[in-house]
């Protein structure tokens, strides 16, 4: 069972400055709810309940959200905004939360491997909190869950994307495997290419499924695209093994990492209330 999800939390959120000067970008809301916490909730959905958390200066705020302010409480208690609180309390009861620090923004690939000491010697998955997913039935989460359940191996949530946008995303290639239409036994990875130079537009999105074996490969892993430590370089030494499944999910993908997602996002979560 995938019992722990990390949550890599420490990125200075660059693209939305001046909002995320003093602000973490996973607590930037989308109508009432914090990035992160629509993560948390996925988590939970797909039967997770240990959250490990990366963050870095500044991101007090996160380790916050999710735990007791006995002043607010007591202030709206018995109140009609009482109930607002529901649903940061029930995650607050049901989840186990804990952090480290990464010292050093030296790319998502050490991000993950700061968190080994949080995850220890099993599989895990992995969420990106600005990578927003949304789907009617089973969270994208869950349906990775099932992948690696069949397969017992790394998984990749993956989409297609415009040819023209593969330099924003690690690509992948593959073979479709055992007759499905959405699941690739992947045989090549490139990190950000040049739309000339990408094998495919399949692009991998913020959610993983990782083994334990991740944390020694990136200890071996050098420095790749922008100086670097890139998790798509270590996973493609697990899939020179056949041992990393791409996933096309079922659901809806919002980029909030860009204004436009974010915008994009907001707007589709209202129309839904």
């Amino acid at each position: 069972m995938i019992k722990k999800c990390l949550f890599p939390a420490a990125g200075y959120g660059t693209r939305f400055l001046p909002a995320t000067k003093a602000t973490p970008k996973e607590m930037l809301p989308i109508l009432t709810k914090p990035l992160i916490q629509y993560g948390v909730e996925e988590a939970v959905q797909a039967d997770i309940h240990t959250m490990a958390i990366i963050t870095g200066r500044g991101k007090r705020a996160i380790e916050d959200h999710f735990d007791i302010s006995y002043e607010l409480e007591h202030q709206i208690k018995g109140g009609s905004k009482e109930t607002l609180l529901t649903e940061i309390r029930s995650l607050i009861t049901q989840c186990t939360f804990s952090y480290t620090r990464q010292v050093e923004m030296k790319g998502l690939g050490h991000a993950i491997l700061t968190g080994e000491t949080l995850i220890g010697d099993e599989p895990f998955a992995v969420l990106l909190a600005d990578d927003l997913c949304n789907h009617e039935g089973d969270s994208v989460l869950k349906q990775m869950i099932s992948v690696y359940n069949k397969y017992q191996c790394s998984v990749v949530a993956i989409e297609e994307v415009p040819l023209e946008e593969t330099n924003k995303y690690g690509v992948i290639a593959g073979n479709l495997v055992d007759g499905t239409d959405d699941t690739y036994r992947v045989t090549d990875m490139v990190e950000k290419p040049d739309p000339k130079d990408a094998p495919t537009n399949m692009a991998i999105i913020g959610r993983y499924i990782l083994t334990p074996d991740i944390f020694d490969i990136l200890r071996e892993t050098k420095p790749g695209k922008g100086g670097e430590i890139q998790i798509t370089d270590a996973l493609l030494e697990q899939a020179k093994q056949g041992n990393v499944i791409a996933y096309k999910f079922k659901g809806k993908r919002f980029d909030c990492g860009s204004v436009d997602g974010f915008v994009e996002a907001t707007n589709y979560f209202y129309g839904k209330m």
